[in-house]
């Protein structure tokens, strides 16, 4: 576990399915290295996130197979703590994003036993157990940057001691090393600037997970 002494607490929120908060995940393991700060993961949901919106039919199916990943999720954390949502969400990332593997419960037992979590984990995605923590979690990481958007989510604490929350970067692929750092202290240029609300470009190619 990386050392926290003297390091920013950057919070994340992550939906496993969602290919874009894989890369901005990635991006941020990165920019641990290259400046003073510490990544935190927390779980939100795209189902939730969607429910009561008008979404297209084929979406949502897709977002109805989200379900099983996030309820295993905040059933570990639950369970275990925050910190071991670090290693499930790069277990279960890998395998979904980039091996391809079938979203079904081996790849989620897989993903908790390369995590060194208990395997019977994976019956959590089956149970609305958890549902009420989940929603929680998921409130607290939207709420401070509305429900336009969807995820990644960063929470970073401002200068002043109030929260700076945003969605975004979506990038590809995932910068590294120094570059990682610059566009770090890019976002929280923009980010950090009151009345500061939107930059974006028609994204033109998929993600690179490379």
């Amino acid at each position: 576990m990386p050392d926290t002494q003297q390091k920013t607490t950057v919070d994340m929120w992550f939906d496993p399915a969602c290919p874009w908060a894989w890369l901005a995940s990635r991006w941020l393991l990165q920019v641990e290295q290259v400046r003073p700060v510490h990544i935190r993961f927390h779980v939100m949901s795209l189902a939730v996130l969607n429910e009561d919106k008008d979404i297209p039919d084929g979406y949502r199916t897709m977002l109805a197979d989200t379900w099983g990943a996030v309820r295993v999720c905040i059933a570990a954390e639950q369970d275990h703590g925050t910190e071991v949502l670090r290693d499930l969400y790069t277990a279960l990332g890998t395998r979904i994003h980039v091996k391809k593997q079938a979203k079904d419960r081996q790849l989620l037992v897989d993903a908790l036993t390369d995590a060194g979590l208990p395997a019977d984990l994976a019956d959590a995605a089956e149970t609305d157990k958890y549902d009420a923590q989940l929603r929680e979690s998921h409130h607290q990481g939207m709420d401070p940057v509305g429900y336009d958007v969807g995820t990644p989510v960063i929470h970073v604490p401002g200068a002043d001691g109030e929260q700076i929350a945003f969605f975004g970067p979506v990038i590809t692929p995932a910068p590294k090393g120094e570059a990682a750092g610059r566009l770090w202290d890019g976002v929280l240029a923009v980010a950090g600037t009151d009345g500061f609300f939107e930059i974006k470009r028609t994204r033109t190619r998929e993600p690179i997970f490379d």
